[in-house]
């Protein structure tokens, strides 16, 4: 069925549920902003049971779509793109896969998987569709054979260690306009964080798993600390915001945020390439206002078509590769793609997202907020231009990429490496950073707070004026309380920390 059936189809129930879910916002605010706490919990559980809203979940790309939540180690979780800090004539782009993972999840720990096609997708020409692809295939074998389960049967102190049983190898391929093939480099996944006596000094054998490229740039994939920080509980539960908690329609005391996604860890996969590899012209990038200095990033995994589950275990897989996960923004479809649509919406491409147009516009979520949260100023439900021009099309003068309508991490080449980063990028009022998201994503930069404030239009006095719209006092403050990841991260490549150790495993945050 085409896209376009597949939307007219759904146009009806669209509209349909759309009105009852206003309509349930409105009486929410309605008769003074105040509303029984029976009838408040009754009206949310009805908007949640229409199907139109999205959850009330700020968590990444964690289990974000009903499909893709069963199939983890095709589940991309976050994706970041910047200017590499320490070499600033290159760019680092950053996809995490597996959601959540336990470090003492043995004793089949988790891995890439050997029957998913991983790609890292750049647009240089701004229609959103890929003009580069970096491929990544993974195989895993066991040297033991039938002799044993176990992942390794003494220390590990290399990647090439004999005592590393279970061992994984990638490939990784560049593909250029869909013809000019090159494979850039071979590698070994590192082992994942066992314990003091399967893994002893562990981040310098993950370490050796750094390799340089063809053309230039390098590459790392393997285990690692998940660097995405957001309070889940509390978000979870009904949109809470803890510091804001006494706000609430459903009150409770007012606390510090909790990262409830600390100890845990995910699958990396990082390439650091010279910017003349990015660039629609392979030439430097002059300056930010260059003509070839803004670039849009996603990235996808996909599985073949068919799989055949066989008596004897083995599940043979065949046909075309079919995408089943995307990422270019970071909580799009947790927050704005209804529940209906979020597996439809992984597996098309962000040249197609005008289909989706509706509900960046129009996004479901944001009436509920302003019900919940009577204190906040209450944003516009309708005709949100700040939403399409910030997810979609980029800003011009800063990361503008045309107006084809895509979802894409777009990334302005040209704009220095910030001196004194920001976590709230180009929204802290007093100290903006314009290298921070939706400039590109850092892993510091706190996208949910940035978001957070973005569908509640607490950019602040001078970001709201742009769109003709009154400084929303007090949304600009709009947070989960939640600063800093649990870890601190690398000051070189591939930057994300290293992963929690099995043997110290603690998740989530005491």
């Amino acid at each position: 069925m085409t896209t376009q059936k597949l939307t007219q189809n759904n146009e009806e129930l669209q509209m349909n549920t759309k009105r009852i879910a206003l309509s349930l916002a409105r009486s929410l605010r309605g008769g003074g902003r105040t509303l029984g706490s029976a009838a408040l919990v009754l009206a949310a559980i009805a908007m949640l049971l229409v199907g139109v809203l999205p959850h009330l979940s700020f968590a990444s790309s964690h289990r974000e779509a009903p499909f893709i939540s069963t199939d983890p180690q095709a589940d991309n979780t976050d994706l970041y793109a910047f200017v590499s800090p320490d070499l600033t004539n290159t760019v680092t782009i950053i996809a995490n896969y597996i959601p959540l993972e336990q470090p003492a999840g043995g004793p089949n720990f988790y891995t890439f998987g050997d029957d998913v096609l991983y790609e890292l997708k750049v647009d240089n020409t701004g229609n959103g569709e890929a003009d580069i692809s970096y491929q990544f295939r993974f195989h895993t074998t066991h040297a033991a054979g039938d002799a044993t389960f176990l992942y390794n049967n003494g220390p590990i102190t290399s990647i090439n260690d004999a005592h590393y049983l279970q061992k994984t190898t990638y490939t990784v391929t560049r593909v250029e306009h869909g013809t000019s093939t090159q494979v850039l480099a071979s590698g070994v996944v590192p082992p994942v964080n066992i314990g003091p006596r399967s893994t002893p000094n562990y981040e310098n054998t993950a370490m050796q798993g750094v390799y340089n490229m063809t053309g230039g740039g390098k590459v790392f994939a393997g285990q690692r600390d998940d660097p995405f920080f957001v309070d889940l509980g509390s978000i979870f539960d009904l949109a809470g915001l803890r510091p804001f908690n006494s706000l609430h329609a459903l009150p409770l005391a007012n606390g510090a945020g909790v990262d409830g996604v600390s100890g845990y860890n995910g699958h990396s996969i990082a390439i650091q390439v010279p910017m003349t590899a990015l660039t629609r012209n392979h030439q430097p990038v002059s300056g930010a206002g260059a003509s070839n200095a803004v670039i849009g990033i996603w990235a996808t995994a996909s599985r073949y078509a068919t799989r055949v589950i066989q008596k004897d275990g083995t599940h043979p897989e065949g046909g075309q590769w079919v995408q089943v996960s995307r990422l270019g923004n970071p909580l799009i479809n947790e927050v704005l793609i209804p529940y209906n649509e979020k597996d439809y919406w992984n597996a098309s491409k962000p040249a197609d997202d005008k289909y989706f147009l509706e509900y960046y516009t129009d996004p479901g979520v944001v009436p509920v907020i302003n019900s919940l949260y009577a204190a906040l100023d209450d944003a516009n439900i309708h005709n949100r231009a700040d939403l399409v021009g910030v997810l979609l099309t980029g800003l011009p003068g800063f990361n503008f990429t045309g107006n084809t309508k895509a979802d894409m991490l777009r990334l302005n080449m040209g704009i220095p490496v910030s001196a004194n980063p920001n976590r709230l990028g180009p929204l802290d009022g007093a100290n903006p950073d314009l290298q921070g998201f939706p400039n590109g994503r850092r892993l510091a930069d706190d996208v949910t707070d940035i978001e957070v404030r973005a569908l509640e239009e607490g950019y602040g006095a001078a970001l709201n004026s742009l769109y003709g719209v009154p400084d929303r006092n007090p949304n600009h403050l709009l947070g989960d309380g939640v600063d800093t990841n649990d870890k601190p991260f690398k000051s070189s490549f591939p930057y994300v920390a290293s992963p929690w150790q099995g043997y110290e495993a603690q998740p989530p945050t005491p």
